[in-house]
């Protein structure tokens, strides 16, 4: 894929729809007769309802109902056979009984003709509990900690040899909770065609996984289900899965007889989809005085809700990034009593990479190696986890842009030693990887009679720009200009696509596309014969042949190119950060960040993953902390006052470079998942920075100001 638009890029498609307003989000539709839901939240941790008063919301103006595990309809997938016991753990059942679980648990949805007599009505709702102890600190509950699927620990070569290394370190690094913040609130609207006939407009990453858990949990046929969500204002892993938010619209909806819209406020946000877990990790590492690594152990507990247990699994980047021949990891979950977490972008790995990047560069200032010395000492040329070949890997060469870009060769490598203009400078980096994943997916193509080409696909974009990738493929394949091509996505009755996640979505849905257009092309030049053109005039050829259209439909998935090799994307993190001695306060100044993912599809939108990722990562390691008073289980800081993401001021110049060489085996493009990697190893690039900037090693994120106030250093 040589032409212009492959190697300028190509702006996005959707672009003049957002920035005018134009691009309906779902909580923007306005279905007849709609009206709207309000939730109240459980006021307790842990414990159950003692007697719940909905009489006074009932008789306020406007109100159509109100729904509680009282008077809610039976939910047929909530139901637990006759004579089978109840299920220790699993999914949280919305309005099933009395008992709450966490703060913040949704006990009534309020409906009413306007939001704000929804809003007010929910007020009026009174709850009494029976309240038991709650546990909400993992530091506390550490020591109940089990481990899950299985024992918990892996292990290769000899446990814990890192301790009879000549030069080793062993520290502990914590992550806190970091709760999703996209743009757009999660928002629903549920209309019933009828009994057995449903529509949405959700919120979701993926229109057809939402449609078949809907379908699991209500109990109806998947052909009954239409979900559309055309538009999503960013995710990260908050719409992977059905939230009980979803299914009380979808409740009220029946009830009322009515669609049903409902709208989480930012502070349902902290507690109703999801979060990073905070994680404790522990690693020793151990090294030969030449930096050749002897052994790693890794340990973890991350938190759990009491009724589901989500394995993030933060442990397995230690086993697969570096060339090491004895590695141990321990994985424990402790269960409190809290919502679940969920997948949370560059889940698992960017909480590992923390731990194991700072832990790399710790032992680099023992072993007086340059860090990325280090890393290229014990650079991975096989898989260290399975031995198979890594279907490509040119990590080497993004050390190389990195350094370069950032000006590696200005850094000292005596931390607190470099000082300007009133602030100590210093220089981290970090690396990621993340597995490039390629799943199953179909894709329709129509060429109309004008010339338009319609592609058609299930898949959902988040923000990454996925129709203006799979636009530039298709342009590349036809031979047209994207301005003659519609890309139809968000919308359930599509052709088969998996939800955007795992950075899979071009490899995955950019093949369909690929595969859907090299057809239609050829069925064109079956239609015209020997010595035809490879981008002939379409609309003349249909015109010719008194068609309408002309269109495919096809499936494309991998084959056994896994049993062969390893896939993985990779990264590498450069950072520079300023920090004033008396105050304590970083500045990010630079940040270089680049990305060994493949052939580069669409390299506008690309810069946008790494750019967003790197952002995220700023957060991650200077200022994103859920807090909870572990008196009353409940998050304090539940809105953007008091829990702090990064904003302009906070944002660098930041540099996105790309390898940009194709892999061989993994899909038509060469192309690798990316969205994971711009985030995985950003933070620990910040703390490492800062620590050369220091002295001071911050082991516990976020990297706020009291952590480092009060440095007496020299300024020049």
């Amino acid at each position: 894929m040589t032409n212009d638009t492959m190697t300028k890029g190509m702006s996005r498609i959707d672009g003049r729809l957002k920035v005018t307003g134009a691009a309906r989000y779902s909580a923007e539709f306005t279905p007849a007769g709609m009206v709207y839901g309000v939730l109240v939240g459980s006021a307790i941790t842990k414990g159950s309802i003692r007697l719940i008063d909905t009489k006074a919301a009932e008789r306020a103006p406007g109100v159509l109902k109100v729904i509680t595990y009282l008077n809610s309809p039976k939910v047929a997938g909530y139901q637990v056979e006759p004579g089978k016991p109840e299920p220790a753990k699993g999914t949280y059942k919305l309005f099933y009984n009395n008992k709450i679980l966490f703060n913040g648990q949704p006990i009534a949805i309020v409906v009413a003709d306007t939001f704000e007599r929804a809003l007010f009505a929910a007020s009026l709702v009174k709850a009494q509990y029976n309240a038991d102890k709650h546990h909400t600190n993992l530091r506390d509950n550490a020591a109940k900690a089990f481990a899950p699927e299985g024992d918990g620990q892996t292990k290769r070569g000899t446990v814990d040899a890192w301790k009879t290394a000549p030069v080793k370190i062993e520290q502990e690094y914590i992550i806190p909770s970091e709760v999703h913040s996209p743009m757009e609130l999660h928002a629903i609207i549920a209309k019933w065609e009828a009994d057995d006939r449903l529509t949405m407009w959700t919120k979701t990453q993926g229109v057809q996984d939402t449609r078949d858990g809907i379908a699991n949990i209500f109990k109806l046929p998947k052909d009954n289900i239409q979900v559309n969500s055309k538009f999503v204002g960013g995710a990260f892993g908050s719409a992977l899965q059905v939230w009980p938010h979803e299914v009380a619209a979808i409740i009220a909806a029946k009830v009322v007889k009515r669609p049903v819209k409902l709208l989480l406020g930012r502070a349902d946000m902290f507690t109703s989809v999801g979060y990073r877990p905070y994680t404790w990790q522990k690693i020793g590492i151990g090294a030969t005085a030449d930096g050749k690594l002897v052994g790693i152990t890794h340990e973890a507990i991350g938190q759990t809700s009491t009724y589901e247990d989500f394995n993030e699994g933060p442990i397995g980047v230690s086993r697969s990034t570096y060339a090491c021949p004895n590695v141990n990891t321990i994985y424990k979950l402790a269960a409190l009593d809290i919502g679940s977490p969920t997948w949370m972008r560059g889940p698992g790995e960017a909480t590992g990479a923390f731990a194991l990047e700072s832990a790399l560069d710790e032992i680099s200032y023992e072993l007086k190696i340059d860090p990325i010395e280090l890393r290229l000492k014990n650079y991975a040329e096989t898989d260290p986890e399975s031995g198979k070949p890594f279907s490509s890997k040119f990590l080497n060469e993004a050390y190389k842009l990195g350094a370069d870009g950032i000006g590696w060769n200005d850094r000292n490598a005596k931390p607190a030693s470099v000082t300007k203009d009133g602030w100590m400078v210093g220089y981290g980096m970090g690396g990621g990887m993340f597995g490039a994943y390629r799943d199953k997916a179909a894709a329709k193509a129509i060429m109309m009679a004008d010339g338009t080409l319609i592609i058609q696909t299930a898949v959902s974009d988040i923000g990454p720009g996925t129709g203006t990738a799979m636009v530039t493929i298709a342009s590349e394949i036809m031979g047209i200009p994207a301005e003659k091509i519609r890309f139809d996505m968000g919308d359930s009755s599509l052709p088969q696509a998996p939800s955007q996640g795992g950075s899979a979505t071009t490899a995955t849905v950019g093949s369909a596309v690929y595969a859907a257009c090299t057809e239609l092309k050829e069925n064109f030049q079956k239609l015209i014969g020997n010595g035809g053109t490879d981008h002939p005039d379409y609309a003349a050829v249909l015109k010719k042949h008194n068609l309408p259209k002309l269109e495919v439909t096809t499936s494309a998935s991998g084959g056994t190119e896994r049993d062969k090799y390893a896939f993985y994307s990779w990264s590498v993190h450069f950072i520079k950060v300023l920090v004033h001695p008396s105050t304590g306060v970083v500045k990010v100044d630079r940040a270089v960040c680049v990305a060994d993912s493949g052939r580069i599809v669409s390299p506008k939108t690309a810069r946008s993953q790494i750019v967003g990722g790197a952002i995220g990562g700023i957060g991650m390691a200077l200022m994103e902390e859920t807090v909870i008073d572990h008196r009353y289980g409940k998050i304090v800081n539940n809105n953007f006052a008091d829990y702090h993401v990064p904003v302009n001021a906070d944002i660098p110049q930041i540099e996105a470079l790309f390898v940009n060489k194709p892999d061989p085996y993994i899909n038509p493009m060469g192309a690798k998942g990316m969205g994971e990697i711009a985030l995985i190893g950003m933070a620990a690039a910040v703390a490492n920075a800062v620590y050369n900037a220091t002295g001071k090693r911050v082991r516990e994120l976020p990297i706020t100001p009291d952590k480092l106030v009060g440095m007496d250093v020299e300024l020049s």
